[in-house]
C-alpha cells in the first residue's frame, strides 16, 4: 500500500476532512444547544444568582446609611451582642468589633464573609448555626456591618506607654507568665494572651488585673457550645484524702476536668470525689497600686496591645 503523501486524492480528501470538522466546531459556538430546554434555563438561573451574590458580597450596598445602621443594630443585639457586648466592645468570648484593626480583616467584605461564614476553629459560628438569633439575610448582615462602622474608633489606638517594660513585667517582676502564655511562652494556668489586646478594651484589661474575680476570664470556647467555660476556681479532695486547687477547664453534670497549680491535667468523675467546691474567687491576685503603680500597669497594657496586633 502506498503512503498516504504518495497518494494527492487520498491527501486531499484527509484536508477536506479536516477543514470540515473545524468549520463544524466554529458553526456550533454560533447556536446554542440548550435552545428552548427549560431544564438548562433553571440551572443557569441558580448560577447567575450564584454570580451576582458573590459579586454582592463585595461591597455594602448600606454604606453611610444611618437608617440602616440604626436596624442593624437591633439585628446586633438579637444575634451578636451576647458574645460581643451590647455595644460592640466585647464580651465574654467576642472580641471587641468597635477597633479598627479586625483581626478577620478589615473591609466590609471581609467581615460579610466572616458574619455569614464564621471562623473555623473559634468560637464564632456560621450565620444562623447557634441558638441565639435565626439567622440573617444578605440584607440584614449588611446593616450589621453598618452599624459596626457606626461605633468603630474612627483610627486606630494609640498605644500609651511603655511595651518594652510591659514585657519585663510580664516575664519578669508581676509574674504574669507564671499562669498566662504570650505565643507560645508562659504558663497554662491563666488563659493565653496573645490576642488578647485586638480583642479586649482599654478598660477590660485594666479592670482584670486590678479586680480579677469582678468579672472571671472565659476558658475552653467551643463553636456550638452555647456557653463557654470559665476560669472558676476549683478545690477537690479525692477518696484518700488528697487535695487539690486548680481552675475549672470543662465540666458536666457526672464529670470534672481542672488544671492544678502546678499544671498537671485531671479528669475527675464527680461521685469518686470525697468533695468538690468551687469560686468566684479568682486565683489571680488582685495587683493594686502598691503592687503595680498605674504607669507599670499602663506599659503592662502597652505591651497587651503591641502583641495584640502582631
Amino acid at each position: 500500500m502506498l503512503p498516504w503523501r504518495s497518494s494527492p486524492s487520498l491527501f486531499g480528501c484527509c484536508l477536506f476532512l479536516a477543514f470540515a470538522a473545524v468549520a463544524a466546531q466554529l458553526s456550533a459556538q454560533d447556536k446554542n444547544p440548550f435552545a428552548g430546554d427549560a431544564k438548562a434555563a433553571k440551572v443557569g438561573e441558580s448560577q447567575f444568582r450564584a454570580n451576582c451574590a458573590l459579586s454582592a458580597q463585595d461591597k455594602n450596598p448600606f454604606a453611610g446609611d444611618a437608617k440602616a445602621a440604626k436596624i442593624g443594630e437591633s439585628q446586633f443585639r438579637a444575634n451578636c451582642a451576647f458574645c460581643h457586648g451590647l455595644g460592640a466592645r466585647g464580651g465574654g468570648r467576642g472580641p471587641d468589633l468597635t477597633r479598627v484593626q479586625k483581626r478577620h480583616g478589615n473591609s466590609d467584605a471581609d467581615l460579610f464573609r466572616t458574619i455569614n461564614e464564621g471562623v473555623p476553629g473559634t468560637a464564632m459560628p456560621p450565620n444562623g448555626a447557634m441558638q441565639q438569633g435565626v439567622g440573617m439575610t444578605e440584607e440584614e448582615i449588611w446593616q450589621v456591618i453598618s452599624y459596626i462602622r457606626s461605633v468603630q474608633a474612627k483610627a486606630p489606638a494609640q498605644i500609651v506607654g511603655n511595651a518594652g517594660h510591659g514585657k519585663e513585667l510580664f516575664y519578669g517582676s508581676a509574674a504574669c507568665s507564671t499562669c498566662h502564655m504570650i505565643q507560645g511562652k508562659g504558663g497554662r494556668l491563666g488563659p493565653d494572651l496573645s490576642t488578647t489586646g485586638s480583642a479586649r478594651s482599654t478598660d477590660y484589661l485594666v479592670e482584670s488585673v486590678r479586680s480579677p474575680s469582678r468579672r472571671l476570664a472565659q476558658g475552653i470556647s467551643e463553636a456550638m457550645k452555647e456557653f463557654s467555660q470559665e476560669y472558676e476556681t476549683v478545690t477537690v479532695v479525692t477518696l484518700d484524702g488528697t487535695k487539690l486547687l486548680g481552675v475549672v477547664l470543662n465540666e458536666d453534670d457526672f464529670t470534672l476536668q481542672m488544671l492544678d497549680t502546678r499544671e498537671q491535667l485531671h479528669l475527675f468523675q464527680k461521685d469518686k470525689l470525697r468533695s468538690l467546691e468551687k469560686s468566684r474567687e479568682s486565683l489571680m491576685p488582685a495587683y493594686d497600686q502598691k503592687t503595680l503603680s498605674d504607669k507599670d500597669l499602663q506599659d503592662l497594657i502597652a505591651y497587651l496591645l503591641a502583641v495584640g496586633v502582631q
